[in-house]
């Protein structure tokens, strides 16, 4: 089964659908696919397609693909290689209405210059990257969320960075007890 996934994103994403409409029609692609489409409204009768499920659900469709095309989400990379499974990701464009912008495409860049992904760039060679993911061999996928979270919770906690809006408070709160202090000398003396 290939796995679809276009994300939350509240703009349609049918220019991937209709790609993989495409390779299902010249029969590059046998395998049932199923599409959370999220927004993205499209009838197929080559595909199943819903809008969307629980996590719990699409943890479970990703466990259970041999392949996964994505959007280039951060989230949705993210869930679909934490499965070692072949992603190809397609970047939503702006110049298509797709997104508001293009960091998609630098998203999906970062994750191909690691080798977690492929990347379909130009949709008339779908079919070249889904015989490229037969062989694929995705990089594995280690988070860095606990040395993350260190990093921060050492920079405000341990090295005692506090916000200019903080320091500021602090000098005026100083200030004031100073000068409250000085007028109850000078009111009792």
């Amino acid at each position: 089964m290939i796995l679809v996934t276009l994300g939350t994103q509240d703009k349609s994403f049918r220019r991937l659908l209709k790609a993989i409409e495409k390779e299902i029609n010249n029969k590059n692609i046998k395998e049932k696919v199923v599409v959370q489409a999220g927004y993205t409204k499209y009838k197929s009768d080559n595909m199943e397609i819903f809008d969307y499920c629980s996590s719990e659900e699409l943890d479970k469709l990703m466990k259970d693909a041999k392949l996964i095309i994505t959007h280039g989400g951060v989230g949705s990379i993210l869930g679909a290689l934490k499965y070692d499974k072949p992603v190809i990701a397609a970047a939503r464009l702006s110049k298509y209405k797709e997104h508001n912008n293009d960091h998609q495409k630098q998203i999906i860049n970062e994750f191909v210059k690691e080798g977690y992904i492929i990347e379909l760039e130009d949709f008339s060679k779908l079919n070249e990257k889904l015989k490229e993911a037969k062989k694929f061999i995705p990089k594995k996928y280690k988070s860095n969320n606990k040395k993350f979270v260190s990093n921060i919770t050492k920079y405000i906690e341990k090295d005692n960075h506090t916000s200019w809006y903080n320091k500021f408070r602090y000098f005026w709160n100083i200030l004031f007890i100073l000068i409250l202090a000085l007028i109850i000398y000078l009111i009792v003396k």
